[in-house]
This record gives C-alpha cells, structure tokens and sequence, in this order.
C-alpha cells in the first residue's frame, strides 16, 4: 500500500525538531514541559463534596417516600439480612461424639473440640445478596439469550445472489408462498378497473421479527429490490371481491386504505385467501399472547396506557384496533435488551465471583475397596471328623492387610484383620475362642445405630483411603496360624509341591491339638503383596495380582524389614532368592462409588447408608495414617480417639530371673488403675470372630526366640478424659510349646507362665505419648506400681519392684495416636492449659499470656490446620475478654499468623469455611467482655502503624478479606442477637466503633497508596477487602457515615497517579457501587425545595453539579471519578468506561427493575452522562466503523488531509480567560505529548484519519469558534457549575480508541432509551444550541460506529485483507423494509450525507 501523504502538522512538528540546537533537546523539552503541566493542571484534585446525612434525609423526607409509586427504589428492605441455623450435615446415623463425652470432659481443649464437633453451622444470610455481585451473577442471568432472529441484508445479498432467494426470505421456517397475481391501482384517488391491474409477481416472506410481507415483483427473480411490500401487521381482514374483476379479493388495511389483487383461477384465489387469512390469526393469536404476559408484569405508572383488546370478538374493527395498539406496544417493550447485544455482555468472565464456599466436611484421599475372597494353601483336606464335607484348608489361616508405601518409608493404614477360613475350619477353634460378649443383646431393644455384631463378626470387604497415591504403594497381606513351633517347622509341609494326603492328614491331626491347646496364640507364618497404583493419578492397577506367598523369616518380622523386602519387590533376582508357600491368596480392588452401601468407619459407626440386617456384610473403613504435612490436613470434623499401640521387640537373652523365658507372648491391656485388683478396659478393638471390645490383647509368638520381634497393632478406643493413671500393661508369658502335659487337670497353668511386667504411663506433661519408648520389665506387680520413681543414689520412692536384668529397658514399644481431642503440639496444649487455669478462677497475667500467645507461633501447621476452628474460637473468646491492649494485639498477631499459614498452603477455602459456617460471636454481656467488631478492629488498627512490625502488618493486608468478613458477620449477629436491628441506624454501634471504623480507613490508605510498588499483592488484596466490608456496611451501619469513609477514601487518590492506584481506584467503586441496594442508595427522587411535587414536573439534573453529587453521592463519584479518567491514559480510560458500562447493564439486566418505569427512573441517575460525554464530543467523533484495529499504513481519506493537526490537549474556555492563554497552554501540552498515549513525538494517524471539519482545535467555517460556544455554555445546562465536570483540569483532544468509543456509546444509547419522553423534551428544551448539536453528533456517531458492514468486509477484516470501499448503499436495512422502513430510510439519507452539510445547513 501506498504511504499516506505527510500531514500538515507533521511537517510543522518536523520544522521544528530541526530548529532545535542539538539533536535530543526535544525529548527534555518535551518531558520537562510535561511535569509543568501535570503539576499545573493535571494534579489538581477534583474538589471533595461533602455527601448527604443519608439517616436523616429518608427521615425527612419520609411522607415524599411513602408516596411515590416507585418506592422500593428508595426504601431499603426490613427482612434484608438475618441469621440462621443449619443442621450440621454427617455421612453417620448419629453424632460421632460418644454420648456422655461432654460430661466426661474435663480438659478445656478437649471440650471445646467436642463443642466443635457438635455445632451446627451459623450463618448470615442476606436476602438480596445474588443482586449483590456483577452483572453476570445477577440470578436471571442464567438463562442464555436465544438466537438473534437472522436478518438478511442487501450488502451480504450482493455477495450472495447465487443462493437460492426464497430460501432467505423465510429464515425461521413460517409460511411462505409466491405467484403471478394481478393488482390493483393502489392509488384511492383514480377508481380501480380492469385496465388498471397489473401483472405481477407476489412473494410473502416472514421477517426475522416474525411479521410478514408480501412483496411484489416485474418478473419472477426475487433477488432484486421489490417493487413494493405490503405489511400483513396492518392488514384488519382478507376478503373476496367481485366487483370489479373475477376471482379478486381485498386485504383491508388498519389505516381504511385497501390493496385488491386478483388470481388466474378459483383455487389460486381461495389458497392466497387461506393462506393469507392463517397468517392474521397467527399474527392475533401472538399479539394476545404478548399481552396476557406484558399484562402480569406492568406497574401502575404504566397501566393506563395498556390496550384494552380482548380475544372474544375479534372481527369487531374497535377491538381489533385496540389490540393493534396492545401489540405495537407489547412488541417494543418485548425488545431484546440493548446490552445483550453488547460483547462484553456475552463474555464469559468470573474472575470477580467469589469461590463457593461449602461447610467443612470429612473428606478422604483415593478411596479403595479391598474384597478379600479366598486363600487356599496347596495342601486341602476334609477336617471334619466323619469326613464328609468340602475340602479346605487343614487348619485356620488368619489374614492382615495394610498399606505400606516405600516412597517415603512408612506404613501408611492401620490393618484390617480378615478371617477367610470356612466354617468347618473355625470349629477347631470353637472351644477357646472366648464367648461373644453382649450376645443377648438382641433381647433388649437395640438403638438403630448399633449394627448386630453377626454382621461384624467376619468382615470380608475394607475401604482403605489414599491421600496421596503413586506406584510406590503396596497392599501387603501378613498371614498367621495358630502357634504350633518354629516357623520352618509349620511352613516345610506346604512347600512340597507334591499333594500328600499322608502329609495333610499328619499336618491336620497336629493342627487339631494346638487349636484345641493354643488357640489363641497365633504365629507369623507367610506374606504377600500387590501394588495398588499405575501412577500419581491413583488410577487402580486392576491388572495386578498378588505376588507369591512368601514365608516369613523369623529375623525380617518388622515393619521396617517389611519396607526393605518391598523395596525389592520389582527385582526378580532378589525375589527369586525368598521361598515360597504353595497357595493362592484371592483379594481383588475396586474404586469405591459415592453411595456404597452398609459401612462403618474406623470406630465402626455406621454410615446413613447402611442396613441393620445381620444377614447383609458390613464393610469397615481402614483408618489412613495422613502424613503430618499442612497441604494433607483436613479440619477434624468428626470425634476420633484412637491410639495404636505397637510393640517392637524384647531383649531377654540376659535376664535371670526366670528359668524358661523363650516362645514369648504379650498380652497388651489398657488401665485405668494401678490397684491390686483393677481390671483392664474393654476398650481395645476385637478380632474377626471375637467380641467387638475386648479387655486383653496378645502378639504374636516366636518359637525359641530369647529376643523376639513383633510386628503387631493393638488398636485402642480411648477414653474421652485421659488422667494420670491411664497407663498400657504389658504382661509377658512363656508359652510351653510341648504337648506332653495334654492330660494334665493344670494344663492353662502349663500352657503359659507370667515372664514379667511393663507399663507405660499414657500422659506426660498433660500429652499423649508417641515417641517410641524403651522401658525396663519387672518380675512382679505390686499394687500402686505406677508411683515408682527412682530418685537417684539407688533410692527410690514407691513400692518395692524387683526389676529384669537391673532395670534396663528392654521393651522396646512405640505408639500412634489419631485423635481429634487430644493434640501433640506442646505449645497448643500448653495455651488452652494456661486458659483452663485463668478461666477456672486464677487471675490471668497479662504477660503470662502474651508468653503463651506468643509460643503458638512455633505450633506446628498440620496441627494448626487439624484443630482450626477449635483454635480460631478460642483466640477470639481471649480477645473479648482482654483487659490489655498488649494482650488483643497479640491474640490478632496469632490468628494473622493462622490465616498466613492457611494461605501458604493453599488452604484459604478452610478459612472461609470457617467464617461463613463456623464462626460464632459468644452472646454479649456488656459489662463482663466486649464484642469481637470492636476488639478486633482496634487491634487492626495498632498493627497497622507505621511504628508496628512491618512482616506482620503485610500479613494482615494481603490476607485482610479474612478479618473483614468477620467483622461483618460479628455486626450481623451482634445487632440480630441483642435485638439493635431495631434501632435507628445511627444508634446501633456506640461512637466508639465508629470512631474504630474510621481509624482503621484511615490507617489503611498510606499502607495501599504508598506501598503499592513494594508490596503489591498486599496493597490490591487490601483495597479490594476494604471495599467489601465498606459494601457490606451499608446494610448494618448509618449509611450516611459509610459515604464519608468512602469519601476519605476516594480522597486519597489523585488525578496524574500511577496506573495501579487508578486499578485499585476503580475496583474500589466497582465493588461499593455493586452493593445489592445500590438504586436506594443514590435516592433517585427529587430533592427540590418547598412543596413536594409530581415527579414528571420536577427539574432534572442533566449537569454534574455539586447539589447532584451530594444528593445522588454514589452515582455523583462514579461519574465524576469516569470523568477525570476520561483525561488520563487509555488503560486508565478502559478500566473507568469498563466500571461505568458494567453496572449500566447490571440495572439493565436486574429483575426487581425491570418495567419501563424503573428503568426510567434509574436513568434519572445518569443523565448527567450527556454532558461528559458532550465535552468530551470531539474525542468521540469517529466515524471509522472498523470492528477491528485498523493498519496505520492504510489510505487516509481526503477530508482529513485538509485538517490541521489535532492537538491532544484543548482547555475549555472558561469566563475571563483568553483564547491566547489557552492556545499557549495547549502549545505546552502539545510539546509535551502528554495526553496521548500513542508515540511520544508524532501525531497518531489514527487519531485524525475520518474526522469532519468539526475535528480541528478552532473551526472557522460553522461560527462555532471556542469563545462563542463557551458563552453559549455558560447560560445553559451547567450554569450551576462554570467549571464543568472536571474543575479545573485540561480537557484532551485525541480521539478515543473504538473500544472506549462504543462503550460510551451504548451507555448513551441505554440512558437514551430508557429515560422517559418527559425527560428527553426537558432536556432539549434547556439544552443550548451547541449543545443540541452535540447531542446529535453524538446520536449519528452510534449510526456510524455500530453500522452493519457486510459478511465479507467482517471476513476480510478477520483475514488482514484490509477493508472493501462499498458505495453508500443500504448497508444496515433487511432486505425487505418493515414498517419502521421510511423512518430508517430518512436515518439513512441523513448519515450518507456530508457532516458538514447536515449540521451546518439545517
């Protein structure tokens, strides 16, 4: 393409650089000219304007209120917020928390958890708060728009005259029809004859709206512009007509007029009767519809102008037009809203929704379902003694599954125990297995909620869960038999791979007599494993199978040699080296489905799903060990308290004290006592077969081992309230192998001999002990054991205990405790310790406190996530009752400190969770503590001086929503509560919190205007916090007070400030102007003086005068502060239109607003749009309707070469001043550069190209000099305000770019459509000429910039091609015109004339 002829202006610009002294003055001149302006003119601050005492107006004005029609857009609602109690929601038949647990609890820490654990959900709820987002979370907003109804235009038929036309014309699949057809002489003053009709072709079409036309043709190609239309909307009838010539008929007109057209034939006539007759009853039956629609939704403002038509006598020409009327009416109102037309409108944008945010519940990691099937060895035999029955195992096998992962080297499930022997095989155990407990528990009548214990005697099936899973996962089987011998001995008979009967009737017969002797003393005998994972997905490997059974090696029994075999597990050669069991272990994995049926969990409550038939399997969950790690950890929702228990090894090659201390078994029981004759609690979870608690527990038995290892979980149901007492007994017996004594009347005392004792007390320091634990056994147990204490110099206080091998610490036993009423971290317990105490009558210190408050720093995260509600409520109950500023300050450092850590992890949604459902303010009693609002506020307030630790007030800015939205929600409850909602507004919080409010404002702003470059996140986390808390304030607080913080606010920003601030600027009012009651808050009412008057009289404001702005306050700042922007950056300009735009389709879209008359009223507010966007007329002016960026090196058009350079600053004239000063300014602003946001030296093409003669600084040729036009201004709308909207700033003459352009303009075109017809004329009759002529320009740049241009000139443009020159041809009508088509033909002449010509010669 050719380059564009140089401008003017360029020239004169390039005579210049080249007068300069040396090359690169220009650039300083340039830069030290622009800080002279922006400090001169640009920094001058817009003047603050005090807004209205809100509180006292509505009181005031309370009669105008009630009496205005429209009142609900005054008023705020009575019911608009209040509190409510949700039912806390769980997967179990009851609560978790056993049923006297809250007597039982005596421990602060473990009673609040239990509190916790039993709270339902307080909430706040607001009635309007869907109305409270932006526009796309409105609630109606739901519903897409339907299709667009497609038009035809002539520009796009010009490309496609190929294409079959009958099809076009009828897009939407109505009637259509087409033929030759006489017709009359139209014209009524020459009377139809025969001679007078015409041949020619008929087409009826449907239009996109649903009307129709018949267009009539010279020949039959439809393609061309019809000859003419009539409009079947206006058609009354269709009727025969005889008179003047054969087979004619009449289409009478709304307007008396008639059309008489005729056929060739009888049936030609009687199917366009027909046809034509269908169509009208469609068109009635439509028009009746709307109606009946529009009728439910009209006010009363509105109703006298509805139609009175009624379906009944339609062929009544009165009612007919009466429904006409209705329906011309119906079909304006039933418009597609102009803003769904807009882009933005239909973009899918939720960046600004807040996160859903859902109560806390119990989740799991990957959950799998583990169904244990069958486990049969090679060697099978019948074992009943009559030898009829199936054949099985020849003894009992007892399974134990568990996870272990050797990624990270820890076993990572508790075991779930498995008894897969067949009933015949249980039999040999039937004489020692111990009796059922509660076994006549089905006599008395059961609680539902309690499953039978048939159902949980052989469980088959276990639900395991996986919080993070990878391949490295094994599912690992540990199989055990009845004691019998060395584990060599009893394994050598199943690794034959020759069946034997001889050899199974032998193993049998010798099984038989340990079951009968031994059995309940088991032995390790084999092992097996399968991974579970393909990969980190936790996608099952299905596929997989258990590997071998591999025997057990009496030296490899730890968890810790298990994790060393599995390491090896994918190496062949390693594996190969293990001997191998003959048999088959059955167990498949499957994923576990949200509704599974007929489980337990850990403490084998049952789940809402599950049945109370014994008949039906009950599946248990496995408890999961989750990593101690914050981004694993979940909130305990649920009551758990279980300790397992592990005993490692015993070192007994050097004692002395007993003479046979080789195939040792420990028995595990959990005491309370310590006396002679206490008995053990029934607190440790059975095995299958067994009861469901049992009192006693042993390991496993290692065959001649002196220093046996065990590999044993005991798990522990314990008490709520653990004491001093509460200890593990370990007792450990000789278990005689030998069967010679089998007839022997003292054969238990034979069978097992007490080798000694250890205990291990469970509290120390008031925690549950977990380390591992090496403790001395003794060889007797005298009563009060537990207070042996050595005290050093071989004395010792307690009873006399006779200690093993000189009271070294041969027991080696650790613990695992997964509670979520007892926690492990020494500060947290140490803090609700100190609480207790205080609580309980001592006298808190306040530096005793501060110590305590400060140690919770060091508390360890994943125990800070666990306990997060039980903590957060106690800081906040601390904070009430502070008597110490030091103490509330501290208490507010430590709960930042938790909402940091929350955050680093990713774990915010716990925090709002815990805000929304959890948080509950305690009921208030004035004079014992204060209210968490008040406290909390001040505390804000002393953290964010500048004096305080800058790390920690970071802290609370980035993370401020946090402290926000509980301040909000304690306002909520606090007013509900005590009852103050009643009260006037400004009598519902005491002067001090207003006064704390403010303060805290007020120490915000320096942090979010001066630290915005170093600490940005922290800086726009808090202007956005500080904005919704502000919103959220006009529901609880006097909203007249909430103006003037927003007003101190605003304040601190500047005009000339850096993009950022103008962000945060915007953001700030895009949030305080969503608030749901945004329209009751700018009280669209008159506001005049005297009497009160009709509004239709009243005078309105068109101006952004100062009375405005205090009245309608909101509004008033948001156009001003768009205003202000106008003249800054376009990335400033976009986010102040984008602001202003998005809330006009918000009210646009709001359904409590949506009859004319609300809409009417709402425009009211933004009049005074018209005249910024009249100053800014010139900027606006573009008639280039590209809808795509145009390439600078494209040709300019002629009329812009006449122009001279647009100067991108121009300084309305104000009285008294001159045009030379103002042309001297503009010389500097020029120089400068500084409006424009193209290149710093030369003029923008774009900026000029297609600008009318009305584009230059001073036209000569239309008299509209500057100073004439400002005299103009001075006696018409703005006479309240000689300074115009903008005080004292330069006003910018570079174009706008075509985004801002047609934002600005459908925010016009919605004011302009929605005001009503009175306000329209009032403003035309005040307007000056100038201004009117304005106002038009401006109406004819919308013809221009939102013209239709064609398919391909949007394809070509899409492709890069550059545009297509069309002549000035209908581009924007259908095809066919409808009956607006004069008035758009007139529109049309008018744009294609020259500008200059339309407005100068009218």
């Amino acid at each position: 393409m050719s380059q564009p002829p140089l401008l003017p202006a360029s020239a004169e610009t390039r005579k210049f650089t080249r007068a300069l002294s040396k090359p690169g003055t220009a650039a300083e001149l340039r830069q030290s000219v622009s800080e002279v302006v922006r400090g001169s003119v640009l920094l001058a601050k817009p003047k603050l304007i005090e807004p209205l005492d809100y509180e006292n107006v509505i009181v005031q004005k309370k009669t105008q209120i009630l009496n205005d029609c429209l009142r609900e857009m005054l008023l705020f609602p009575y019911d608009d917020f209040q509190t409510a109690i949700l039912r806390r929601q769980g997967r179990y038949v009851r609560s978790t928390v056993p049923i006297n647990a809250q007597q039982e609890a005596q421990s602060l820490f473990v009673t609040e958890c239990i509190k916790t654990y039993n709270s339902d959900w307080h909430l706040v709820n607001y009635k309007y708060e869907d109305y409270s987002g932006e526009f796309r979370q409105l609630p109606n907003k739901v519903a897409k728009l339907d299709k667009l109804p497609v038009h035809v235009y002539e520009v796009d038929e010009e490309v496609d005259k190929d294409e079959d036309a009958a099809s076009l014309g009828s897009q939407k699949g109505g009637i259509t029809k087409h033929g030759w057809l006489y017709k009359g002489n139209m014209n009524s003053a020459i009377s139809v004859t025969m001679r007078s009709f015409k041949r020619r072709f008929f087409h009826l079409i449907q239009l996109g709206d649903g009307s129709y036309n018949l267009n009539f043709y010279k020949d039959e190609k439809i393609s061309k512009e019809p000859k003419g239309s009539i409009f079947l909307d206006s058609c009354m009838g269709v009727v025969q007509n005889n008179k003047v010539r054969r087979f004619a008929f009449e289409l009478k007109m709304q307007d008396k007029s008639s059309y008489l057209l005729a056929a060739d034939s009888e049936v030609e006539m009687e199917e366009w009767i027909t046809t034509l007759n269908k169509i009208l009853q469609l068109n009635f039956e439509a028009a009746m519809q709307e109606k009946r629609n529009g009728d439910a939704h009209e006010d009363d403002e509105q109703s006298k102008l509805e139609g009175s038509g009624s379906g009944l006598d339609s062929y009544m020409p009165e009612l007919a037009k009466s429904t006409r009327e209705a329906e011309i009416k119906l079909k304006s109102e039933s418009r597609v809203k102009l803003f769904y037309l807009d882009p933005d409108a239909q973009k899918l944008d939720f960046s600004s929704a807040e996160p859903e945010v859902k109560p806390f519940e119990e989740k799991f990691g990957k959950r799998i379902l583990v169904k244990c099937n069958d486990l049969s060895f090679n060697l099978q035999c019948c074992v009943a003694e009559n030898e009829e029955g199936p054949t099985t195992n020849v003894e009992p096998f007892f399974v134990t599954l568990s996870l272990f992962d050797i990624k990270y080297n820890r076993k990572i499930s508790a075991d779930f125990h498995v008894d897969l022997n067949h009933f015949s095989v249980r039999q040999m155990l039937a004489t020692t297995s111990p009796s059922l407990m509660n076994g006549g528990r089905q006599s008395s009548p059961a609680p539902l909620d309690i499953l039978h214990d048939a159902a949980m005697q052989y469980p088959k099936q276990g639900i395991f869960s996986v919080t993070c899973p990878h391949p490295d996962i094994f599912l690992v089987a540990r199989i055990e038999k009845v004691l019998q011998g060395s584990i060599t001995h009893g394994a050598e008979p199943y690794m034959r791979s020759s069946d034997s009967s001889k050899v199974a009737q032998k193993v049998l017969k010798n099984a038989k007599q340990a079951c009968q002797r031994l059995g309940q003393y088991r032995m390790p005998f084999a092992w097996a494993a399968r991974t579970l994972f393909k990969d980190a997905s936790g996608n099952l490997d299905k596929n997989a199978r258990f590997s071998a059974l591999y025997k057990q090696d009496s030296n490899k029994l730890s968890n810790e040699d298990m994790l060393k075999l599995l390491a090896d597990f994918r190496k062949p050669e390693k594996m190969a080296k293990l001997p191998v069991i003959l048999g088959n272990l059955d167990i498949t994995i499957d994923n576990v489905s949200s509704d599974f049926p007929n489980y337990v969990n850990s403490s084998y409550i049952p789940t809402k799903q599950s049945e109370t038939s014994s008949k039906t399997p009950v599946t248990f969950e496995v408890e999961e060990f989750v990593p101690c790690i914050p981004k694993h950890t979940q909130p305990y929702t649920v009551y758990n308290n279980h300790l397992y228990v592990y005993p490692k090894s015993l070192k007994y090659d050097s004692q002395k004290s007993f003479a046979k201390a080789r195939n040792i078994a420990i028995c595990i029981e959990f005491k309370d006592s310590d006396e002679e004759d206490s008995q053990p609690l029934e607190c440790i979870y059975g095995r299958p077969g067994g009861p469901i608690f049992t009192r006693r527990a042993l390991a496993v038995v290692l065959h001649h081992h002196q220093n046996p290892e065990f590999y044993d979980e005991i798990k522990i149901e314990l008490p709520t309230q653990l004491h001093e007492k509460h200890h593990l007994l370990f007792t450990f017996f000789h278990v005689s192998c030998d069967n010679s004594s089998k007839g022997s009347t003292k054969k238990k005392d034979v069978v097992e001999t007490q080798v000694g004792y250890s205990w291990l007390p469970l509290l120390k320091d008031g925690r549950v002990v977990t380390s591992e634990q090496h403790i001395p056994v003794s060889a007797n147990l005298p009563s009060g054991y537990l207070g042996y204490q050595e005290l050093g110099m071989g004395r010792h206080c307690g009873p006399e205990i006779k200690w093993v091998d000189g009271s070294k610490p041969l027991l080696k036993v650790s613990t695992h405790l997964v509670s979520t009423v007892y926690t492990q971290d020494q500060h947290l317990h140490n803090f609700f310790q100190y609480c207790q105490k205080t609580e309980s009558g001592a006298q808190a210190l306040g530096s005793e406190l501060v110590k305590y408050l400060k140690s919770l720093h060091a508390m360890e995260g994943h125990v800070m996530i666990a306990f997060l509600p039980t903590i957060l409520n106690q800081l906040f109950r601390v904070l009430t009752r502070a008597t110490q500023e030091e103490v509330a300050v501290n208490v507010t450092r430590v709960i930042i400190h938790v909402v940091a850590q929350c955050h680093e992890e990713g774990l915010e949604s716990h925090l709002r969770s815990y805000v929304k459902y959890a948080y509950k303010a305690e009921p208030y009693i004035a004079s014992e503590y204060k209210t968490v609002h008040e406290e909390l506020t001040k505390s804000m307030t002393t953290i964010l001086k500048p004096s305080a630790d800058f790390l920690t007030s970071n802290k609370l800015l980035k993370y401020s929503w946090f402290f926000f939205e509980v301040l909000i929600k304690s306002m909520a409850q606090h007013l509900i509560e005590n009852s103050k909602v009643k009260l006037l507004r400004n009598q519902r919080f005491p002067a001090s919190y207003h006064h704390a409010v403010e303060t805290v404002v007020n120490m915000l702003m320096p942090h979010i205007t001066q630290k915005f470059r170093d600490n940005p996140e922290a800086s726009k986390n808090a202007n956005h916090s500080l904005a919704v808390f502000i919103k959220r304030c006009f529901t609880f607080m006097d909203r007249g007070f909430v103006f003037k913080q927003i007003n101190n606010y605003i304040s601190c920003f500047a005009p000339g400030d850096p993009k950022t601030l103008f962000e945060y600027k915007f953001e700030f009012l895009r949030v305080v102007c969503s608030h749901e009651h945004y329209i009751p808050l700018n009280l669209p009412m008159p506001f005049a003086k005297g009497r009160i008057q009709r509004y239709q009289d009243l005078q309105l404001d068109y101006a952004l005068t100062d009375e405005f702005c205090r009245n309608h306050f909101l509004v008033g700042l948001l156009l001003r502060e768009v205003g202000t922007a106008l003249q800054e950056f376009r990335e400033v300009r976009l986010i102040a239109i984008s602001v202003l735009k998005n809330l006009l389709i918000k009210h646009s879209f709001d359904d409590r607003y949506a009859s004319r008359s609300h809409q009417a009223r709402i425009a009211t507010l933004y009049l005074p749009l018209f005249g910024l966007l009249i100053e800014n007329v010139q900027r606006i002016n573009v008639r280039d309707v590209s809808p795509f960026p145009v390439n600078p090196g494209s040709t300019v058009k002629e009329e812009s070469l006449t122009l001279p350079a647009v100067n991108p600053l121009v300084t309305p004239q104000k009285s008294g001043s001159t045009l030379d000063a103002s042309l001297h300014k503009d010389l500097f602003g020029a120089i400068s550069g500084i409006a424009s946001p193209y290149t710093n030296s030369t003029p923008n093409i774009n900026s000029v190209r297609n600008a009318d003669s009305r584009g230059s600084l001073i036209s000569t040729d239309s008299g509209n000099s500057l100073p004439e036009r400002n005299s103009e201004k001075s006696n018409s709308l703005d006479k309240h305000q000689q300074s115009g909207t903008l005080g004292n700033s330069v006003v910018r003459c570079d174009k706008l770019d075509q985004s801002e352009i047609k934002s600005l303009l459908m925010c016009f075109l919605y004011i302009l459509k929605s005001m009503s017809d009175d306000a329209l004329f009032t403003y035309w009759n005040k307007a000056s000429t100038s201004e009117l002529m304005d106002f038009f320009t401006i109406s004819e740049v919308c013809l221009h910039q939102f013209q239709y241009m064609g398919k391909r000139y949007i394809a070509r443009n899409q492709e890069g091609l550059g545009p297509i020159v069309h002549d000035r041809k209908s581009q924007t009508l259908p095809v066919s015109r409808n009956r607006t088509g004069m008035m758009h033909a007139r529109l049309q002449q008018l744009g294609s004339l020259d500008n200059s010509l339309t407005f100068n010669h009218m």
